[in-house]
């Protein structure tokens, strides 16, 4: 069935889960979102003749908590494992509000069970007003460091598990080897940063800027880079097995000997990309624009 106006009822089967709601709660909260671009009028909406539910192919076991979030905004009080199960679901509906607000609740949870981080976010405000920052090796893991102007900082060889950098100022700052598994940087500023060696598997970059950043040999596995800003970055022998770049614009950046089984490049730009050699046979590069592409010699 085509879109329905705003104030129309909407019919959801979720993963065989039944919900109703109207357009307006579907589109209104969170107007960037994967939901809302289903329902703003773009798209034709294919339906069940009997009963007129939309399947989406998902986990209906959370969505209810979606709704609720898109209609009072208030993110729900969950145990940690179920906030991990919101999350994804959040991340795939592209639902940035619920993402920010979910980080923010762990955030707090994890300083509340006294974690052994050596810094609180608070320590982190007065440390950036010095001229030189350097948190060089200090174990920083679950803090929320959102919005925070952090550029030119130093977190080499720091612990920054789950740490939350989302539309953080991280320009040229410098993460080499460290450990920042399943943190989210998405929206963030990375410009010209160095990530070398370092370990962001499952991390979150999605709509991150990283124009002209290092990240070679850095583990990028199972990462969302959906919509970031990949140009001219250094990306040499970096394992993106199983990334998600749909959409990513990686004009002129250097991929080669990067690991790309599995990765997601739909749609992603890749003109004048150095891909020499490199093995795109488990690549899912269904729409993405390889103009001027040094392919000398790649598997495809």
């Amino acid at each position: 069935m085509a879109a329905a106006d705003s104030s129309s009822i909407v019919r959801l089967n979720i993963g065989g889960k039944k919900f109703t709601t109207t357009v307006d709660t579907l589109t209104q909260r969170e107007p960037d979102s994967m939901l809302a671009a289903m329902f703003s009028g773009r798209h034709t909406l294919c339906s069940d003749h009997e009963e007129g539910y939309i399947f989406v192919d998902r986990d209906g076991k959370h969505f209810r908590h979606i709704l609720n979030w898109l209609r009072d905004g208030v993110v729900p009080t969950l145990s940690d494992s179920e906030y991990a199960e919101l999350l994804r679901e959040a991340e795939y509906y592209q639902l940035l509000g619920l993402m920010d607000g979910i980080h923010s609740v762990t955030s707090k949870r994890r300083e509340a069970d006294d974690w052994d981080t050596e810094l609180t976010r608070t320590d982190i405000i007065k440390c950036i007003q010095s001229e030189r920052v350097r948190f060089r090796g200090v174990n920083l893991s679950g803090l929320d460091l959102s919005k925070l102007d952090l550029s030119f900082v130093d977190f080499s060889y720091a612990c920054l598990k789950n740490v939350f950098f989302s539309r953080a100022n991280l320009q040229c700052a410098k993460f080499r080897d460290v450990d920042a598994e399943g943190s989210i940087f998405h929206n963030a500023i990375l410009r010209e940063c160095e990530f070398t060696g370092a370990n962001l598997r499952g991390a979150l970059l999605a709509g991150a800027s990283l124009q002209s950043a290092n990240l070679q040999d850095a583990c990028l596995a199972d990462c969302s880079f959906c919509g970031a800003d990949l140009r001219s970055a250094h990306l040499q022998t970096a394992d993106l097995t199983n990334a998600n770049l749909e959409g990513a614009n990686l004009e002129g950046a250097n991929l080669k000997g990067a690991k790309l089984s599995n990765a997601n490049l739909k749609g992603a730009n890749l003109q004048r990309a150095y891909l020499r050699h490199v093995n795109l046979r488990e690549t899912h590069l269904e729409g993405a624009k390889l103009d001027g592409a040094n392919l000398l010699g790649a598997i495809r």
